[in-house]
């Protein structure tokens, strides 16, 4: 850095000069901070009925073996309440006939007001995709009968979670198995311990599902961790 002398003998540095066209020197490095990607309020796609946000489109997860895979079908927020005798039935009736279908089985489900979790078997995305949507038709087609209307039913694309070991299935299915107990509590209330839910595969006497077959539903998920 080149120094003057003014004329009071003073010492005076000199600042460096910018590199041409106002660009800083090979070398230099700003501080910027990035304005698009990564995880922030307000990100995601719109929900459709301005309720809670939609399931992300990014692809489904890999299956490249049979494994259990817990399942949610949300409704759009006219649907009836699916806790209902009539709700209800109509879900019975299109479990007994689409609870085995594409080489995917529904082993255990539970019904809540709005959205209904389903544990199934299956071997490849593909075939969970056909299955998951041949059953939300029988679904859709029953309620919009039911309640006498034409329109939309499933209030977004179903969720899908893989479960890979012993743990992830056990609390999978103690979630499933109460999860009629988990919202009770969230309204205040308090079901007895030998409460059994009506409305799940636990309670439900009118619908006899396919017995589980790979090693981590029927034995697998002893050994997990509650």
């Amino acid at each position: 850095m080149g120094e003057r002398k003014d004329s009071k003998s003073a010492t005076v540095r000199r600042s460096p000069r910018r590199a041409s066209g106002g660009r800083k020197r090979a070398g230099q490095t700003g501080f910027g901070f990035r304005t698009w990607g990564g995880k922030r309020k307000g990100a995601g796609r719109r929900p459709k009925d301005g309720g809670r946000p939609g399931v992300s489109h990014r692809p489904r997860p890999v299956l490249t073996r049979r494994l259990p895979v817990h399942v949610t079908l949300r409704m759009a927020t006219e649907v009836y309440n699916l806790r209902s005798r009539r709700s209800f039935r109509t879900i019975e009736r299109a479990l007994r006939r689409g609870a085995e279908r594409f080489d995917v089985r529904v082993v255990s489900f539970s019904v809540q007001g709005n959205h209904m979790h389903l544990l199934v078997e299956a071997k490849s995305r593909t075939e969970l995709a056909q299955a998951v949507k041949g059953l939300s038709v029988r679904i859709a087609k029953g309620l919009n009968k039911m309640m006498g209307r034409k329109g939309r039913v499933l209030g977004d694309r179903y969720h899908a979670h893989v479960l890979r070991t012993p743990t992830e299935v056990r609390r999978a299915i103690t979630y499933i198995r109460d999860n009629a107990r988990k919202h009770a509590a969230a309204r205040g209330e308090v079901y007895s311990a030998g409460y059994v839910d009506p409305y799940s595969s636990a309670g439900a006497r009118q619908v006899v599902l396919p017995s589980a077959k790979t090693w981590l539903l029927s034995e697998g998920w002893k050994r997990g961790r509650t």
